[in-house]
């Protein structure tokens, strides 16, 4: 094993925070609206990694109903010390305008795979919060504070620190301001590390769009001043709009047991039709080059030379991601792959999948109440910040299909249930059973393409008359920007005849670079916007790269 290809963890998975504990490393992801809350992989070659633990994952830790799209858990921290491992987080209940609330909490756990504690409340002030672990013993808090009162687009006030008491269970002492950054500005995603007599503090620079970028600084003293590495930031592709990483920011570094180092960080790779102007009429969907990034804000690794008294530099040169880098010198791990079909039984939800905002699934879906398929119980509209049935996985490829099979009989067209390719409320593609007026079954496509600043839904076919009863096959395939959905009803597939436009399930369709920070997913949901909860089930469901 020679190299590393990026990136490690394809698909939605930002604000990666790294640790190794012994021979294993450790990867935890923000997951921001999807429960269970935090995503954990783990590796033993920093090559292959899976993953082993959703730790948030019951109402006492986590209840995001009501989290805007985008909020929930943001930038999570996890760290091994004291022979447990300590996972900071934040839970952002808003995050448009003047004001953000986003509440910072601490959970610990004697193994990775738990249990993992009740939360313990640390502050409000902002987000992207880490622990820091000092030789000392002592334990220090750092994170982002947000000011209000600042304008112009940038409301970052820098990195503040305060202790943790870890026998009291609470934040102690005085709020120091340590760092405020470059003029790249919106400082954030602070992690603090000690070396050869210095404390070195990475942070995330410019936004999480396409002027991102890591910056490092160090000081002798653990308050400061903190001095900004003089060569520039240590990471960054906003020079560099042709590097197939892109956004490339929001770090956490790790030394290997070998005494390598490597950086962990997030990236998009925008889509090729995409990146550049289309030739003339027809030639692309898009006429104005603006980057779409469907799989969203993923993690990629790059190995540094970190030699004593400096700062840490990529071992490839410059600044630029590499999309392969060397890989360390560790025996090589693999994990089975993971299954293109999957069957559903009884028993916890098939690895995966996640849902979103509730810590109470009960109420939207079952296991064995129709032992062999995942029952969804219609709940509110797609547009609900409080109780959606989706159950979905994340779209990790630029080119898949996915197909389902539902057994479903709307009573009415209020109930409705199929096949989703999804972003966010205001962002996504539905093939859905569902029944027209006069209560018989149809098929239809409700279109949210995130184009239109009224984010109204569009119907891009009539629909369809299907058999009364019986189950229907949904399928969906994705290359690059095109989406095009299929079904089978007792026959062969049937093409619908449309091309929808998969770049708009995208972080930067709708308002632009940086204010959606999620990844497309593919998945299964039912609504029934009367109240009433009527069930659909799930027979199957199919991932398949191409």
């Amino acid at each position: 094993m020679t190299s590393i290809e990026n990136p490690i963890l394809p698909g939605f998975n930002p604000d990666p925070s790294i640790v190794r504990a012994g021979d294993d490393y450790y990867i935890a992801t923000s997951t921001f609206e999807w429960f269970p809350g935090v995503q954990i992989h783990h590796s033993r070659d920093l090559v292959n990694w899976r993953v082993i633990s959703r730790p948030l994952d019951r109402a006492s830790q986590l209840d995001m109903r009501g989290d805007p799209d985008s909020g929930g858990v943001w930038a999570p921290c996890l760290s091994h010390a004291d022979g447990q491992f300590w996972l900071i987080y934040t839970d952002v209940k808003r995050r448009d305008g003047a004001w953000k609330d986003s509440h910072n909490y601490l959970v610990t756990a004697p193994a990775i795979e738990g249990p993992w504690s009740d939360p313990i409340y640390l502050n409000s002030s902002g987000f992207d919060p880490s622990l820091f672990h000092d030789e000392d013993g002592r334990k220090w808090l750092l994170n982002m504070i947000w000011d209000h009162n600042r304008t112009g687009g940038d409301r970052f006030g820098g990195i503040v620190m305060q202790e943790y008491a870890p026998a009291e269970r609470r934040l102690v002492g005085p709020v120091t301001n340590i760092y405020c950054g470059t003029e790249l500005r919106l400082t954030e995603g602070p992690h603090l590390y000690r070396r050869d007599g210095w404390y070195y503090l990475l942070t995330a620079e410019g936004g999480t769009g396409y002027d991102h970028a890591v910056t490092m600084a160090r000081s002798r003293n653990l308050t400061g001043p903190y001095e900004t590495d003089p060569a520039g930031h240590v990471l960054t592709a906003k020079d560099a709009p042709d590097a197939l990483l892109q956004r490339a920011g929001h770090a956490d570094i790790v030394e290997t047991q070998t005494g390598e180092f490597y950086m962990v960080h997030l990236c998009s790779r925008p889509l090729d039709e995409t990146r550049r102007k289309p030739a003339g009429p027809g030639a692309g969907i898009h006429a104005d080059d603006v980057r779409r990034s469907p799989l969203g804000r993923e993690t990629a690794i790059q190995k540094l030379v970190w030699e004593e008294g400096a700062f840490p530099r990529l071992a490839h040169g410059g600044n630029v991601p590499a999309a392969r880098v060397d890989a360390p010198d560790l025996p090589e791990h693999r994990f089975d792959a993971e299954p293109t079909l999957t069957r559903f039984a009884p028993g916890p939800l098939p690895d995966g999948f996640q849902w979103l905002r509730t810590p109470e699934p009960a109420r939207l879906f079952s296991l064995t109440d129709r032992p062999g398929a995942l029952r969804l119980f219609g709940r509110e509209s797609p547009g609900s910040q409080f109780e959606h049935a989706l159950v979905a996985r994340r779209q990790t490829d630029l080119a898949f299909r996915a197909e389902t099979e539902v057994d479903v009989q709307p009573g009415d067209y209020q109930h409705f249930a199929g096949l989703i390719a999804w972003y966010g409320r205001f962002k996504f593609h539905y093939l859905a059973v569902t029944a027209d007026r006069a209560g018989d079954r149809v098929l239809t496509v409700y279109s949210c393409p995130a184009d239109w600043p009224d984010a109204r839904v569009e119907y891009p076919v009539q629909p369809i008359p299907l058999p009364a009863d019986g189950p229907v096959r949904l399928g969906c395939d994705v290359d690059g920007s095109e989406l095009r959905f299929r079904f089978a009803a007792g026959g062969d597939w049937r093409d619908l005849g449309i091309v929808l436009d998969q770049s708009a399930i995208s972080d930067e369709a709708g308002n632009g670079p940086g204010n959606n920070f999620t990844g497309a997913f593919v998945g299964m949901c039912a609504h029934d916007t009367s109240g009433r909860g009527r069930p659909a089930d799930f027979l199957h469901f199919l991932y398949e790269a191409r």
